[in-house]
């Protein structure tokens, strides 16, 4: 039986980048056949993100306050299970994510060789595409340390949010995901818990418009928490 896959779009004041997003994404189906879904989620935007995606009939969830990174996703999680979507992969609407990778991130799930799939920037040295800033580099190494630390696993793009996953972490996450620090913390929660994950490379686009959500002031705070955030992490049942 062919699976039913969907990309989750968490979009925030992305009325520059979301309909080139999703162009890309229809125009990548009808060019090799897929049938890859596609559920935004309008997080709370105050630009004319919502405008844009109501007038080019873009599938989507309006949120009517923005409620973060964690919880916009979240709610593509629930939508994915409540329509009994197979996978579900974390795709940016800001056109840094390349549509072509998501057939080799589906296919160790599909293998069952994995649980989750991270599109990784920093394996297989891999050298090509935007690599984020410096200071960020700095901020995933130290992630990726205490998440190893933490779980006896490397992983080493702790804060991509080009990830899949498959049936059971999509009931799970639908119902317990991390609000705050999402990546890196559901990433610790599933490793202690027993899923397993795998990484591959892919390449990725710099920002065209808008802002990241992470801005630079927030960053000292951002990297006290996270790693506060996965000293106390904890395993939690698996939702089979």
């Amino acid at each position: 039986m062919k699976k039913r896959v969907i990309l989750v779009i968490p979009a925030y004041n992305e009325e520059k980048n979301i309909l080139s997003t999703y162009q890309t994404i229809v125009e990548f189906n009808k060019k090799n056949n897929t049938n890859y879904d596609v559920i935004v989620i309008n997080d709370g935007s105050s630009d004319k993100t919502e405008e844009v995606l109501v007038n080019n009939n873009i599938p989507h969830i309006k949120l009517i306050s923005n409620l973060g990174i964690g919880g916009a996703v979240q709610t593509g999680y629930k939508f994915a299970y409540k329509n009994e979507y197979d996978i579900a992969i974390q795709f940016d609407g800001d056109g840094q994510h390349d549509v072509n990778f998501i057939s080799k991130m589906i296919e160790p799930i599909l293998k069952e060789e994995a649980d989750m799939v991270i599109g990784s920037r920093f394996i297989n040295n891999n050298k090509n595409g935007f690599k984020s800033s410096t200071a960020r580099r700095i901020g995933i190494k130290m992630i990726s340390f205490f998440i190893k630390l933490k779980t006896r696993n490397k992983i080493y793009d702790t804060t991509s949010g080009c990830r899949a996953i498959n049936k059971r972490l999509i009931k799970r996450f639908s119902v317990n995901y991390p609000l705050e620090y999402p990546e890196p913390i559901s990433t610790t929660e599933i490793l202690l818990s027993g899923y397993r994950i795998k990484e591959i490379p892919v390449e990725m686009k710099e920002r065209v418009a808008g802002k990241s959500s992470i801005h630079a002031w927030k960053n000292v705070y951002y990297m006290v928490n996270v790693l506060l955030n996965i000293i106390f992490a904890k395993k939690g049942g698996k939702h089979e």
